[in-house]
Parts: C-alpha cells; sequence; structure tokens
C-alpha cells in the first residue's frame, strides 16, 4: 500500500510491540511426578493463559479511557481557523463541523499525526485540519464500498463510539463489536466468536488495541479514527478526528455510512439525529 493522501497510508512493517502478560505458567516446585500433558493440551493451555492476560490488560485500558471520556466535549468555537484553505470543497459546512468539535485534538501530538494537524490553540489544544478529515472520510468511503457489506467489521470500545459504530455497522450491513474487544475474535477458529472479516474500522487505536493488534496478526487492513495523540503505525488508513467526543464520533460515523452508500450507488437515507446517542 502507497503512503498518499489519495490512498491507504503505508502500515510499517515493524508492529509495536503490545503488553500481552505471560504466555505460558511458572514451573511447578512440587517434585512429586505430574500426569504428563499433550501438546495439543499445553498449546490450548497456553492459549487461553495468554487470552486471560490480554482481558485484563484491556480492561486497564479501558478504564484509562473511560477516564477520558467523562471529560466530554467543549464548547465548540464557531469562528475557528481550522483548515489552510478557507474555500475547500467539504462535505457539510465547516460549521457544522466546528459544531461537532471534530476538529478539538488533545494537548499531546505524536509525529505520525503531526501532518494532520493545522496548529495549536492558546489553550494547548492541537486543531486538527477539517478538511483532511473531510478528504479521508471520503478515501475511506471509496476504500470500503469495494468490500462485501458483511466483511467489513466495525469495533468500538470507546463509550461514546459504540452507538455510531453500530449504526454505521446497521447502515453498510457491515458487523460490529462494540464494548471490549474478546481476544481471538479474529485469531483463535476456536472461539465460538470467531469472525474473518476482510477489513476492519476502529474508533481509537488505543482503546481498540486489542482489535488492531489481531488485524495486523492476520493481515487485515485497519482504517482508524486517529487523534492528534494517536500512534499510526498500525494503521492502514487514518482519519484524523477528535475520536473522544460524542458529537464528533456521531458526524464522522453518520458521513462515513452515508459516502460509503453512496460509493455503492445506494441513497444514502440517514440523517445525523440518526447517529446521535443519548447522553
Amino acid at each position: 500500500m502507497s503512503d498518499n493522501d489519495d490512498g491507504l497510508d503505508a502500515a510499517e512493517s515493524d508492529v509495536d510491540a503490545e503488553p500481552t502478560g505471560e504466555s505460558g505458567a511458572e514451573p511447578a516446585d512440587d517434585p512429586e511426578p505430574v500426569a504428563e500433558t499433550t501438546d495439543e493440551e499445553e498449546t490450548a493451555e497456553a492459549a487461553d493463559e495468554e487470552a486471560e492476560a490480554e482481558e485484563t490488560a484491556a480492561a486497564e485500558e479501558a478504564d484509562e479511557t473511560e477516564e477520558e471520556e467523562e471529560a466530554e466535549e467543549e464548547p465548540a468555537v464557531l469562528d475557528e481557523d481550522v483548515m489552510p484553505d478557507d474555500e475547500a470543497d467539504l462535505l457539510i459546512p465547516v460549521e457544522d463541523y466546528l459544531a461537532s468539535g471534530v476538529h478539538i485534538g488533545t494537548q499531546q501530538k505524536t509525529q505520525s499525526m503531526e501532518r494532520f494537524i493545522h496548529r495549536v490553540r492558546t489553550d494547548g489544544l492541537y486543531v486538527l485540519d477539517v478538511s483532511q478529515t473531510d478528504d479521508r472520510i471520503r478515501t475511506a468511503a471509496s476504500f470500503l464500498a469495494n468490500y462485501d457489506p458483511e466483511q467489513i467489521l466495525v469495533a468500538s470500545s470507546r463509550q461514546y463510539g459504540r452507538f455510531p459504530a453500530e449504526k454505521f455497522a446497521d447502515a453498510v450491513g457491515a458487523r460490529a463489536r462494540t464494548g471490549r474487544f474478546i481476544p481471538g475474535t479474529l485469531t483463535n477458529p476456536k472461539y465460538d466468536g470467531y469472525i474473518e472479516p476482510d477489513v476492519v474500522v476502529v474508533t481509537d487505536p488505543i482503546g481498540d488495541s486489542q482489535a488492531v493488534k489481531e488485524a495486523i496478526t492476520v493481515g487485515i487492513p485497519v482504517i482508524a479514527m486517529c487523534d492528534s495523540n494517536n500512534t499510526t503505525s498500525n494503521v492502514d488508513l487514518v482519519v484524523p478526528t477528535n475520536n473522544k467526543g460524542r458529537k464528533a464520533l456521531s458526524v464522522v460515523y453518520w458521513l462515513l455510512a452515508n459516502e460509503t452508500l453512496d460509493r455503492r450507488g445506494a441513497e444514502p437515507a440517514y440523517a445525523l439525529e440518526d447517529f446521535e446517542s443519548d447522553l
């Protein structure tokens, strides 16, 4: 995949290591002879322990992101300088993007997200380039339109991303896994919930790290909504946006759903209100 603004971002070959916990049990101190186990049993036992450790790590990550979600959106400022080209042709008026807070990043910036940042505000918050958000929604929609709807998986552990992600899945005919992503969903054929999608969409590479990790393991492309504090080395297509705000996520998922339907030749029939969850 090539790294340019018109297509997918090139994913780095070196995947950042994710904490997966211990992969095996400690040797027993008891000198008494123990029953011999088969290779299959040992493998299953190790897999169970790894899955348990991954679930614990995922739960801890979810707890950390919940604290961010409690801080919900700031009051929208409608006169923000949010893109270099004031005359850019956007999917919706720039005022609608501003009202949803799509442009409001965090006070942290990663090197990989620097190219999507327009400026920094006096309060230290980074402002995302709304024209690039708009352009990447179109690119992502064109990409998703090439897939069988049922082979698209959308995952969201973030509280404010769950409802719009599920609505997106319903609108385009995709599958959704919201809340905690169960380890083995994409990698363990013995798990009852095992699925084999062709592409994965995630709300946040941090909160949805398990889904991203498994997608990389099995070679599935990842589309991710990324804030200014995200690292994108494991993401194939970045959609720069505030991925913590309720209204921002509703707008991005709504636009992505309608644009995907449009590129399939279907009539987009969803209003923004359909994607907004109650507080």
